[in-house]
C-alpha cells in the first residue's frame, strides 16, 4: 500500500504536466456564436415554445415550489413537439415522387430532339412543387452561363438525396456524351424511382404502428408525471436538493428511453455518392 501512494502521486504529477503543456499550446481561434445568436438561429416556432416554457416554468415554481420546474417545463415545451411529431418520411416520399415525375417529364421533352439545357429549362413550368425551388435554381444557373456539369452537381447537393444523385449523375453523363439515348435512360430511371416510392410507402406503413405506440407512451407518461407532481405526498421525498438531483437523473433516463423509441421508428437515408461541387463555374455567374 505504501508503494502505491508514490506511484499514484507520480502519475498525477506527470498527468498534470502533460495537461499544462497541452493547455499552453496555441490553438486556432474558433468563432463560436453567442447564446443570443444561437437563440436567434432557432426557428420561430421553437423560440416561441421556449419563451412559453420559461413563463410556464416560472408559474409552476410559484404554484408547486419546485425549483426543478424552471428547467423541466421549458425542456418539455421544446422537446415534446419533437417526440410527438410524425416522421419526415412522408416528405421524403413526396420528394421522390416529384423526382420521378420530373425525370419522366424531362425524358419526354428530350424525345423532341432539343438539347439537354433547353430541355431542363422547358421542364420548369411543369415541375412538381416539392422540388420546384431546386429546379428553379438549376435553370437560373444554366441561364447565368454555368457549366452544365457544375450546375447539375449543385442541383444534386440541394436535393441532398441518393436518388437525386442518381438522376443528376445520369444527366451529367448525358451532358458529357451528348448521345441520343438519354431519354430512354431517364424513362428507365423514372420507373426505378416509382418502384422505390412504392417500397418506401409499404415500409412507412409498417413503421407507423411503433411510431404511434411511442407517441401514446409519451403522452401517457407526461400525464402521469404531471399528476404525480401535483399529488403532494408521493413526490414529497424528491423536494430535497438531493432528491431533485435523483429526480433529474430518473427523468433524463426516461426521456432517453422515449427518444430511443422514436429513433427505432425512423429509417436511415441512403448515403449519397456524388461529391459536392468543388469549383465554381469558370465563366462566372450565380443564381
Amino acid at each position: 500500500m505504501t508503494a502505491l501512494v508514490p506511484a499514484v502521486a507520480g502519475a498525477l504529477v506527470i498527468g498534470g504536466l502533460i495537461a499544462l503543456f497541452l493547455g499552453l499550446r496555441p490553438s486556432p481561434a474558433v468563432d463560436r456564436p453567442s447564446r443570443l445568436r444561437r437563440f436567434r438561429g432557432l426557428s420561430r416556432r421553437t423560440r416561441l415554445l421556449a419563451i412559453a416554457g420559461v413563463g410556464s416554468g416560472a408559474v409552476a415554481l410559484l404554484v408547486t415550489g419546485w425549483v426543478l420546474a424552471l428547467v423541466v417545463v421549458p425542456v418539455a415545451f421544446v422537446g415534446l413537439p419533437v417526440l410527438l411529431s410524425s416522421s419526415a418520411a412522408a416528405e421524403r416520399i413526396e420528394r421522390l415522387e416529384a423526382m420521378e415525375e420530373w425525370t419522366r417529364s424531362l425524358a419526354g421533352v428530350l424525345t423532341v430532339g432539343v438539347g439537354l439545357e433547353q430541355a431542363l429549362v422547358a421542364t420548369l413550368r411543369s415541375t412538381p412543387t416539392a422540388i420546384a425551388p431546386e429546379v428553379t435554381r438549376l435553370v437560373a444557373r444554366l441561364r447565368a452561363r454555368w457549366v452544365t456539369e457544375d450546375a447539375l452537381r449543385a442541383f444534386a447537393d440541394e436535393l441532398d438525396d441518393a436518388t437525386g444523385d442518381l438522376v443528376a449523375a445520369n444527366l451529367i453523363l448525358g451532358a458529357r456524351r451528348r448521345g441520343a439515348g438519354l431519354a430512354s435512360v431517364l424513362d428507365g430511371l423514372a420507373e426505378s424511382v416509382a418502384a422505390d416510392v412504392r417500397a418506401r410507402r409499404q415500409v412507412e406503413a409498417d413503421r407507423a404502428k411503433p411510431r404511434a405506440t411511442a407517441r401514446w407512451v409519451t403522452l401517457i407518461s407526461v400525464g402521469v408525471l404531471v399528476v404525480l407532481a401535483t399529488s403532494g405526498t408521493y413526490v414529497e421525498p424528491y423536494r430535497s436538493p438531493f432528491g431533485q438531483v435523483i429526480l433529474v437523473a430518473l427523468l433524463s433516463a426516461y426521456v432517453a428511453t422515449l427518444v430511443w423509441m422514436k429513433r427505432m421508428a425512423l429509417g436511415r437515408a441512403m448515403p449519397r455518392f456524388l461529391s459536392t461541387a468543388s469549383s465554381s463555374p469558370a465563366n462566372g455567374g450565380a443564381a
